[in-house]
């Protein structure tokens, strides 16, 4: 589904990613988690050409292709096989919820708008805003905001969503909102890449946690692997702090 090997990227002489492997199958839900600054997000962006990785190959639906060899034509055809929800949204402010989620679907892939305007309620639906179709971003609290960029992202049907921490904008009590949304499109089979700090719903809905340090993979497994019996010192230290369980030997 979408495979990532030897991912290095530099921003002038900091080396956020040192060699990263990213292998996420159909159906998984793979959560990304470490410290910040440990090249998480980067690693998403340059999956989706946000960022221009400096070395690495990326395999997804069919296209096979070094990161360097890429382009513009192989960066439009990834992106068609990729969804992005942002930390912050993303949404047009002077369009409805309805508008934000069909502009991709009219603009970007060419559908007529009838279509693309069944497709988007029934993505709004299932993300429980059947009744903020014509409400625009600002009359719209930041848990509905980031459902109406998860709706956008399901709409185009991709092979993968890619969640780059999409509760870290919301106040507390927004957060459960968003995260019922993503459980519910994982029961569905949706494949998803997740950075987050989400501990109990990276544990609970995974079905393969990777621990990234330093822009390196640390640590990969299944949550009970990872949650309960972590190989690596620097894993158990990362839990330790997060979770304060004191099974977590150091």
């Amino acid at each position: 589904m979408l495979a990532v090997t030897n991912i290095h990227k530099a921003f002038g002489t900091n080396e956020v990613l040192r060699g990263v492997d990213i292998m996420v199958e159909k159906g998984d839900v793979v959560v990304l988690l470490g410290a910040s600054g440990s090249g998480k997000t980067t690693l998403l962006r340059c999956i989706n050409f946000l960022e221009l990785a400096d070395q690495g190959h990326i395999r997804v639906g069919g296209i096979d292709i070094a990161f360097r060899d890429a382009r513009k034509k192989d960066i439009h055809a990834i992106r068609r096989k990729i969804s992005f929800v942002f930390q912050n949204y993303n949404l047009f402010n002077n369009k409805t919820a309805l508008e934000n989620v069909t502009e991709g679907l009219i603009i970007g892939r060419g559908m007529p708008k009838s279509q693309a305007v069944r497709i988007g309620k029934a993505c709004l639906d299932k993300v429980g805003l059947a009744n903020k179709f014509d409400s625009y971003p600002g009359q719209l609290s930041g848990g509905q905001q980031q459902r109406v960029g998860i709706a956008r992202a399901v709409a185009v049907n991709p092979e993968v969503i890619l969640f780059d921490e999409p509760t870290s904008a919301l106040d507390p009590e927004l957060i459960g909102e968003v995260l019922d949304v993503m459980k519910r499109l994982a029961t569905e089979g949706t494949t998803m890449l997740i950075v987050t700090h989400e501990m109990s719903f990276a544990r609970d809905v995974a079905t393969k946690v990777v621990f990234m340090d330093e822009g390196n993979v640390v640590e990969s497994g299944r949550p009970k692997e990872i949650f309960v019996k972590p190989k690596e010192r620097r894993t158990r230290q990362f839990l330790q702090r997060f979770l304060g369980d004191s099974d977590y030997a150091i």
